[in-house]
């Protein structure tokens, strides 16, 4: 790459072949979130994907649950 993040609009990988972690990021929009998405370190190492998270899935999550409780 010539230092510039490249961004395409999928078809996303199986995850079963490449997740290596994830990431949940707040942005007002998908714009925002690739916006910051290009700023993180590892995006010189690899690929991210960008995908919206479900809210409701979101609001159960355990960690996430905890952290808003502080």
């Amino acid at each position: 790459m010539n230092g510039n993040a490249s961004v395409t609009d999928g078809p996303f990988a199986e995850t079963k072949e490449q997740l290596g972690g994830i990431l949940i990021l707040e942005a007002t929009n998908k714009d925002e979130a690739i916006r910051l998405m290009t700023r993180h370190p590892g995006i010189r190492m690899g690929s991210f994907e960008v995908r919206p998270a479900d809210e409701m899935f979101m609001a159960e999550h355990p960690v996430l649950k905890t952290l808003q409780e502080r």
